[in-house]
């Protein structure tokens, strides 16, 4: 006990805003999380569905594990302003430098500390780097209860908080789990998302869901999707927003993860222009980078197109012109001109309507068999 006290203070010496320490067996939401692999609710996430059986087990992330330290560190800062016309939104957690290096560096250094206390004892830090059920090790350590939009919220914290965990083959003192849940009959989340992403409570269809869009899927956007975007650019905070329980959550204490201009709603026609040597400046220490340029620029062509931007159909149109450019940015681009429907932007469709690469040409097709009656509908103003 006195060495789990001692860690609790370390942690906080280290900025953690919690911490907690369960015992490393099998986790509760297990069971639900097979369930809903089942259900196919988890779209094009390959990953979560590898060897599903390793997230029974942490054992297998660790040989001998036997604790699981959770802390949570929270990046809670006053919301952006509307973005404009022609702007983009990114989620919270993104705007500030990538979360996965500050938290795994306090988590390395707590790590480092426990071994100096405990010498000869083994360790493994994880922040989103294992098959791990975090959420659920969080709930069991005492950080919260898993809500009816599935994250994780805690009554002082509220949701918008990192989770990041120490396996240890070491036994510790441990925390009770949070067996209370307090959303009661709240249902704002719920009723908040604009895709409708949540099948019931504490049920999310990734496929629907304007983060995996925005940041999981590889490939163009289909059309249903891809016109519901919402000017989200990078993620999504609509159900946390509504969240009464944010409503007095402090705000964060890490400087590294305050808000960065250049990812406080962004110019999204800049992002079509800016080349690859400047993505790669731009995503640097960034959990952007998740998306890649790519991803990032289709992102802006398709919301772009589906705001109906007519000074974007220049960037729009470079980047359909350019035969060296990804299949899938210039497929998104050939989408955003057919939804923009201008004399420029058609005009553009109508000389790519053989384009040599297939995904581009389907996309050409498409948006040209669309009826558009471009010169009946005005545009909306940047």
């Amino acid at each position: 006990m006195d060495l789990t006290n001692r860690l609790r203070i370390e942690g906080r010496r280290l900025g953690l805003d919690a911490l907690g320490v369960t015992p490393a067996v099998t986790p509760a939401g297990h069971a639900q999380y097979l369930r809903w692999l089942d259900q196919g609710r988890a779209a094009g996430m390959e990953y979560m569905k590898r060897d599903p059986a390793v997230r029974a087990d942490p054992g297998r992330v660790l040989e001998g594990a036997r604790s699981v330290v959770v802390a949570s560190l929270l990046y809670h800062h006053h919301a952006s302003p509307p973005a404009d016309h022609g702007q983009g939104k990114i989620a919270r957690y993104a705007q500030g430098r990538d979360y996965h290096q500050v938290l795994r560096e306090k988590l390395e250094c707590l790590l480092d500390w426990l071994k100096g206390e405990s010498p000869g004892i083994r360790g493994r830090v994880i922040v989103d780097t294992a098959p791990f059920l975090e959420r659920d090790f969080a709930r069991a350590a005492g950080l919260g209860w898993i809500a009816k939009n599935t994250m994780l919220i805690n009554r002082r914290l509220g949701s918008y908080t990192f989770l990041g965990s120490i396996l240890v083959d070491l036994e510790l003192d441990y925390d009770h789990p949070m067996e209370t849940n307090h959303c009661g009959t709240c249902t704002r989340c719920l009723d908040a998302c604009p895709t409708q992403a949540f099948t019931g409570p504490y049920e999310l269809d990734a496929g629907r869901c304007i983060s995996y869009w925005t940041i999981e899927h590889r490939g163009t956007i289909p059309d249903h999707a891809a016109g519901s975007l919402h000017g989200w650019a990078f993620g999504c905070d609509i159900c946390q927003e509504v969240c009464p329980w944010n409503r007095k959550a402090p705000p964060g204490r890490e400087p590294a993860l305050e808000p960065r201009p250049e990812w406080t709603n962004p110019d999204l026609i800049d992002w079509l222009v800016r080349g690859p040597a400047e993505w790669k400046a731009l995503l640097a220490d960034s959990a952007l980078e998740r998306s890649k340029r790519k991803g990032l620029v289709r992102n802006a062509a398709v919301i772009l197109g589906a705001g109906r931007v007519v000074e974007a159909v220049p960037a729009l149109v470079g980047l359909l012109d350019d035969l060296g450019e990804q299949p899938s940015i210039r497929a998104s681009a050939a989408w955003a001109l057919g939804r923009i429907a201008s004399h420029e932007a058609m005009a553009s469709l109508e000389r790519h309507r053989d384009d040599p690469d297939p995904l581009v040409q389907d996309a050409v097709q498409a948006a040209l068999a669309t009826d558009h009656e471009y010169e009946k509908r005005p545009a909306s103003p940047r």
